[in-house]
């Protein structure tokens, strides 16, 4: 694990240790919200709508490895203007300490957009997955690089007895097979390696190949144009996440209706 993944998942450790003694485990697992019925996040991207591929837009204020990213961060807004845009999905940044997310940022776009919503985060424990569903998203990411074999299995068995649905990302071919080994369905191959946060989206798509086509398949970061998602899509893909060329735009919502063109 890089010294920046494991920074993160040991501040979101110790911040869901800190939460769960004002809202332990047992207290979200009660609540009716937790088990709500919520829109399939697999089905939104599987969906044929006659565009090159769907995306998953994402909701970023900053990032490691660009710092801040938009200053004029409006999650309701931004919700509604990429809903309308044509988005399959939204994905929501909730690590607050290097994107700046909040859990409040999900709950705006969940009430602002009835799209699927990703809780986009470093899952370490139950405690978030529960929280993820309590806020209304459909499915929470789980990093393989992050977890070992069992960890994975369980937060996956987890996310999935309470209704979510879980985009297990990857980036090379060891981590794929550990991702199918697990049982995950929809893998990510996240062109950002996590040990120097460079992206390589060639590289991406002669991995998402090796993926079985009767998973999703989505290609996370690098994607900034048509010309590169079409490429996504050629190699299998079934959707793309884009975050930092929508939320560098002044209008985020006809960025993605060009992107999807």
């Amino acid at each position: 694990m890089s010294d920046i993944l494991k920074e993160l998942c040991d501040l979101r450790a110790a911040d869901a240790a800190e939460a769960a003694k004002t809202e332990p485990l047992e207290t979200l697992l009660a609540l009716p919200e937790t088990h709500a019925p919520r829109p399939s996040f697999s089905k939104a991207l599987r969906r044929n709508d006659g565009t090159p591929m769907r995306v998953i837009a994402e909701l970023k204020k900053a990032s490691p490895s660009k710092g801040l990213i938009r200053a004029d961060f409006r999650p309701a807004e931004l919700a509604a203007a990429l809903t309308a845009g044509g988005a399959a999905a939204l994905s929501v940044l909730v690590e607050p300490h290097r994107f700046l997310g909040s859990s409040d940022n999900l709950a705006l776009a969940r009430a602002a957009s009835p799209l699927p919503l990703l809780w986009k985060d470093f899952v370490v424990g139950r405690w978030q997955i529960a929280k993820a569903a309590a806020c209304g998203a459909s499915a929470v990411l789980l990093i393989v690089a992050a977890l070992g074999d069992a960890k994975l299995r369980d937060l996956l068995a987890f996310a999935h007895s309470l209704g979510l649905e879980a985009l297990v990302e990857t980036h090379d071919k060891a981590q794929i097979d550990r991702a199918l080994e697990s049982g995950a369905r929809i893998i990510g191959v996240n062109s950002r390696d996590l040990r120097s946060f460079r992206t390589s989206p060639q590289e991406t798509y002669g991995m998402i190949s090796r993926i079985p086509a009767n998973c999703v398949r989505v290609a996370e970061s690098g994607v900034r144009s048509t010309a590169e998602i079409r490429l996504a899509a050629a190699a299998g893909a079934n959707a793309a996440l884009v975050g930092e060329t929508l939320m560098r735009s002044a209008d985020p919502a006809i960025t993605l209706r060009e992107l999807l063109t």
